[in-house]
């Protein structure tokens, strides 16, 4: 008989690998390996301010959050300093190290409309994050997180914003809302 209070450690230290295993899936930009580390109806709440396509449910929504990144940074690794398990809830306290190679293009609007792009600086950045990933099955189902935006924002020299740099990210706006079909209206 099992007692219900005991720990199983080797669930703990699977759901922990899980979770590290899907910050390594992102950064490399490996979407062969999205489908078996994550469930069907996986899910991620910060998924807000990205493309349409990433605000769905399951591997489909991550290969797109990876093709997003990927746009804007390369050289992405994660610096794991902590990981904590408790149940099948795993906390990472990270640093995501890159650089910004092209357009960091957000989409913060409900419908998906584009709002802001910040046009590549060329630049390489530290932002200190935390990440929790529920997992479920033996996969990652749930993901959400919490990132020094601002801090990569002035690393990356977005902000303050000098006044070439506005230009670039008006015309760097206009550019992507040319070349991206606008969401339907309902």
């Amino acid at each position: 008989m099992t007692d219900p209070n005991q720990i199983d450690l080797s669930a703990m230290h699977e759901a922990g690998r899980l979770a590290r295993e899907h910050l390594r899936i992102v950064a490399a930009g490996d979407e062969d390996a999205v489908p078996a580390n994550l469930t069907p109806d996986y899910f991620n709440h910060r998924s807000a301010d990205e493309p349409m396509d990433t605000r769905q449910r399951g591997p489909a929504a991550v290969i797109a959050t990876i093709r997003w990144l990927h746009r804007a940074f390369t050289e992405m690794r994660f610096e794991i300093h902590e990981v904590a398990v408790n149940g099948n809830m795993v906390a990472l306290h990270v640093t995501l190290h890159a650089r910004q190679h092209g357009p960091f293009v957000v989409h913060d609007s409900p419908d998906g409309t584009l709002t802001h792009v910040f046009p590549s600086t060329g630049r390489t950045f530290a932002a200190q994050q935390t990440h929790w990933i529920t997992v479920d099955n033996g996969a990652d189902s749930i993901h959400d997180a919490v990132r020094d935006d601002l801090g990569k924002a002035k690393r990356l020299g977005w902000i303050p914003p000098k006044p070439f740099y506005i230009a670039r990210m008006l015309w760097a706006r206009r550019q992507e809302r040319r070349a991206t079909p606008r969401p339907e209206r309902r």
